[in-house]
Parts: C-alpha cells; structure tokens; sequence
C-alpha cells in the first residue's frame, strides 16, 4: 500500500518543487538584477531555464561529497603503501612541476631541501 503512494507521490512532489524554485528563481531576478545591473525581467520559463544552466555549470543541488571523499581515501591509501624512496621521488616531481611547498595527503609540510 504504501509503494503505491511513492508512485503517485513522487511525480507530484517532483512538479511542485520545480514550479516553487522557478517562481522564487523569477521573482528574485525580477525584484533585484534590473534595479541593480539595469537587465530585463525573466519569464518563468525563462526562470527555469536559469535553474538547469546553474546546475549544469555548477554542480549544485547533489551530494558530491561521498566521491571527494572516496578520492581522498584512495589517495591517501597510495600514498601510505609508497616506499619513503617512492613518496621523495613524488615530491621532487611535484617540486620540478609546481615548486615550494608540499603538503603530503598524510599532513605535515615538507619544505624544499
């Protein structure tokens, strides 16, 4: 009983929470980029279309965490199984690409010898 409401649930929720965005996305461009920057006033549509472009340039609206996360450990898991010959070599590598500082994954700041 209750899977069939997610079915009908689900869809509905969906369309309010992008007719709500769109609405507070319009009237916030509406109420303040043409009285600051001079620009015309959006459509809802138009508004719309604002949310998608924000989210595929930026990312925003998901969870990315959990992937940074998973680089991290798996970085880290390199960097503890390298040899303290393997971890200079990195370093000097790095030293001869970027120069100054490193901060290895397992902290500490090595300075340049």
């Amino acid at each position: 009983m209750k899977k069939k409401w997610i079915f009908v649930a689900a869809p509905i929720g969906i369309v309010v929470f992008t007719v709500l965005f769109g609405e507070v996305v319009m009237h916030l461009w509406n109420w303040l980029v043409p009285a600051l920057f001079g620009w015309r006033q959006v459509t809802f549509w138009q508004a719309l279309g604002l949310l998608v472009l924000c989210r595929i340039l930026f990312g925003g609206l998901g969870n990315h965490s959990n992937n940074r996360s998973k680089w991290r450990q798996k970085r880290d898991e390199r960097w503890a199984a390298m040899a303290p010959e393997e971890r200079e070599k990195f370093r000097q590598g790095w030293r001869a690409r970027c120069g100054g500082v490193i901060d290895p994954p397992g902290g500490g700041t090595q300075q340049p010898a």
